[in-house]
């Protein structure tokens, strides 16, 4: 079981950053692929960043690609997501979700087994 808690949220202004954290409880949080997606009310999931549990490899959406940075501090059960240079159209609910271990489709939302409540990101033009 693992429980996963966001913050790190807010409002700012185009062009500016934010840092969101997902701290994770569990002992074998160092064992999942860690993502970041959002989900604007109405429309679908989006997947953001994905970090693995193996390699810390990493991968990113197009759309953030070079302007947001996914990490992970395992001795802290902790994932970060840096934003930097932060669009209006990046407002957005973001949640991060602990992968089914075995999967590796780290874009697929529903292969992702624990979800956070979300921190709600709003940037402003």
């Amino acid at each position: 079981q693992v429980q996963l808690v966001e913050s790190g949220g807010g409002l700012v202004q185009a062009g500016g950053s934010l840092r969101l954290s997902c701290a994770a409880s569990g002992r074998t949080f160092s064992r999942y692929t860690m993502g970041w997606f959002r989900q604007a009310p109405g429309k679908e999931r989006d997947f953001v960043a994905a970090i693995t549990w193996s390699d810390g490899r990493t991968y990113y959406a197009d759309s953030v690609k070079g302007r947001f940075t996914i990490s992970r501090d395992n001795a802290k059960n902790t994932v970060y997501l840096q934003m930097n240079s932060l669009k209006p159209e990046d407002t957005n609910v973001y949640c991060c979700a602990a992968q089914l271990p075995g999967y590796s489709n780290y874009d697929n939302d529903n292969e992702y087994r624990y979800w956070g409540q979300g921190t709600q990101v709003n940037v402003s033009s």
